[in-house]
């Protein structure tokens, strides 16, 4: 019989390799299929990058411009996600709510036809079109807002923009938001793609396997994260604090043995 090290929380054991992205954190490296991020950041859109991660190959001006009027057609909610989103608490979190709504989609799209490369086209067409509308009506809801409508005329990251303010966003703004998407799109096998990995192992539907993953990013191990680090801005306040507060931090991580974690 043989025995195998258990490593807690899968400590050091590598699950696979991606053949999608590579990083390199210490060399400064972030590829998507072989092209450099760099490039892709200067020449490339959101929507063109994720062609190439989800298909493999950048777009041919045609497929461009198919796959962006599919995104467009399909950012519209279905009022019954709507009504559903208006029952969710203001105190609710946006990441839960996302899930949540990840998760609706399959009640009504799902078919399980995973077999079928039209299904799955169209799943991921949904996926990537509504994500947007529901983070930008869940916010303006829990203010007691009506959602504001996409708009076709706008491309990805200006109507996310739009939508959260009802106001066309600076193209500078959108630029660079739509640069940040871009940069976030594919961290090879990090916790939330693991768990999209295991979950669509099981050949459920697209829009569970993202819910999973969803549920997985929004932890403070992982994406929620990025919410600690804005917390953590906040409470410094400027940059007379920055050395001041470290010092407390490393201070603070000494007596607890090594353990620290920002107040928040």
């Amino acid at each position: 019989m043989t025995f195998c090290e258990y490593r807690p929380g899968l400590e050091g054991i590598p699950v696979t390799q991606s053949s999608i992205s590579f990083v390199d954190g210490q060399r400064g490296i972030l590829e998507y299929r072989g092209i450099s991020i760099e490039e892709l950041a200067h020449h490339s859109t959101f929507l063109e990058t994720s062609f190439l991660l989800i298909w493999g190959h950048l777009p041919s001006k045609d497929e461009l411009v198919e796959f962006e009027h599919e995104i467009r057609y399909h950012r519209r909610l279905k009022y019954r996600i709507r009504d559903m989103m208006k029952c969710f608490p203001e105190s609710g979190h946006p990441m839960d709510a996302l899930q949540a709504c990840a998760a609706a989609l399959g009640l009504f799209y799902s078919r399980r036809a995973l077999d079928n490369p039209v299904y799955i086209r169209d799943a991921v067409v949904r996926l990537l079109a509504k994500i947007p509308t529901m983070v930008a009506a869940f916010q303006l809801m829990r203010k007691g807002n009506d959602p504001v409508q996409p708009r076709d005329d706008l491309d990805y990251a200006a109507n996310f923009l739009y939508m959260l303010k009802e106001q066309e966003p600076d193209p500078l703004a959108a630029h660079i938001f739509d640069v940040c998407l871009t940069l976030h799109a594919e961290h090879t096998i990090n916790a939330s793609t693991f768990s999209a990995m295991v979950t669509a192992s099981t050949l459920t539907d697209p829009y569970g396997v993202v819910a999973s993953a969803v549920g997985t990013l929004a932890g403070p191990l992982h994406g929620g994260a990025n919410e600690e680090v804005i917390w953590m801005l906040e409470e410094i306040g400027s940059i007379d604090n920055v050395e001041p507060y470290l010092d407390d931090c490393l201070q603070e991580k000494s007596q607890n043995h090594g353990l620290w974690t920002p107040s928040l």
